[in-house]
């Protein structure tokens, strides 16, 4: 049985459905550990299909966003809404507030009249940051550590720097890194998984705001001398034509850390038939994303608001504008998620696919106490 030490994972992550109501909307989280106050926020239109995923975080603050799909600005740099028209105007005690425009289609992003949104959140430290000194360039840390999540603000180097590394807070080693400039227009998200290549994942990166084949390129996580990802630091590439240092752009990071019994980060083979592949997760999960790494494909997400029950459940895309999509690709079990598709984005015969994935409930409690099949 999977043991763990966070028996309430809606502490730290929370999928929030609701209902635009139009201008100064406070959406409003109903998790069952009480008041959710989102450091980390993905928000997506499930209702109109121009709108991407757009992202916020309280390291940087509210009305600074950024947005996944490129055909929606994925590879823009930093947008900043000073007055809250078309973006996040607050994180509140217990949700957040909606843009303050009344042009419905400046606001569809987050909070436009009736159309249907999911909100994927993240709990870390209430803002609180602090410096940080363990890499080679300094480094401003949002941290959790019992949860494995953290965000980091940097400035690139460029060539400056040998053996750039940058200071993550974790005190474990990152699973997942997404990065992305702020400064810079023109350059997308930029993502590290080890579950890409078990051996040298630091030479691979992929692209969340796109759906490209993970790509090679030496040490651009770190070199040996800089050890690529580990505990304390993450390495980036050392010149100034890469997505990750450019000279004197302003950078984020958000990293993840495999928890048991609360977060999974992984690979798996598919089979190419309808009884797929099966991924242990020790917990039920509340989110599932899969990407395909050894060809193109889109970032598949499930979760459980949006997905009523096997096998029905409802794929959303990270790096597309897509709304809602009824292909039951995925069963979400009491210990794991399982392919039920022959597709390609999900499970072709052979195709090699990463995941991340948060739990609902873990699969045994620390005290023994088992959750209940979806």
């Amino acid at each position: 049985m999977a043991y763990t030490n966070i028996d309430d994972p809606s502490a730290f992550f929370h999928v929030q459905t609701y209902t635009g109501t139009g201008p100064n909307q406070d959406v409003a989280n109903d998790a069952h550990s009480g008041n959710f106050k989102p450091d980390l926020l993905w928000i997506k239109n499930r209702t109109y299909s121009n709108y991407g995923a757009v992202c916020y975080d309280s390291s940087r603050g509210v009305k600074r966003q950024f947005y996944f799909a490129p055909d929606s600005y994925g590879d823009d740099a930093e947008g900043y809404n000073a007055d809250g028209q078309s973006s996040v105007q607050l994180f509140n005690t217990n949700g957040y507030r909606g843009g303050s425009s009344s042009n419905i289609y400046a606001i569809l992003w987050i909070n436009g009249l009736d159309a249907q949104y999911v909100a994927w959140q993240w709990q870390i430290n209430g803002g609180t940051t602090s410096s940080n000194s363990d890499g080679n360039i300094s480094s401003t840390v949002q941290v959790n550590q019992d949860a494995g999540l953290s965000v980091v603000l940097w400035t690139g180097t460029g060539s400056g720097t040998a053996n750039p590394k940058i200071g993550h807070g974790l005190g474990v080693t990152p699973n997942v890194i997404f990065a992305k400039t702020r400064s810079q227009n023109n350059v997308g998200w930029v993502a590290y998984h080890s579950g890409i290549d078990g051996t040298n994942s630091k030479n691979k990166y992929i692209f969340p705001h796109d759906n490209d084949a993970a790509g090679t390129l030496a040490n651009y996580w770190g070199t040996a001398t800089s050890g690529g990802v580990t505990s304390s630091t993450f390495g980036v590439y050392a010149d100034n034509q890469s997505g990750n240092n450019y000279l004197n752009s302003t950078y984020v990071a958000y990293c993840f850390a495999e928890k048991q019994g609360f977060s999974k980060f992984g690979r798996y083979t598919g089979n190419g038939s309808a009884n797929g592949a099966f991924v242990y997760t020790g917990f039920k999960p509340a989110f599932v994303m899969v990407k395909r790494t050894d060809s193109t494909g889109s970032w598949i997400i499930n979760d459980r608001r949006r997905n009523g029950y096997n096998p029905d459940n409802l794929d959303m895309y990270l790096n597309l504008t897509d709304d809602d999509e009824d292909n039951d690709r995925f069963d979400l079990l009491s210990n794991g998620f399982k392919a039920r598709s022959t597709s390609a984005v999900g499970n072709a015969s052979t195709g090699n696919y990463i995941y991340m994935a948060f739990a609902e409930n873990p699969f045994t409690t620390s005290t023994g106490i088992p959750t209940t099949a979806r």
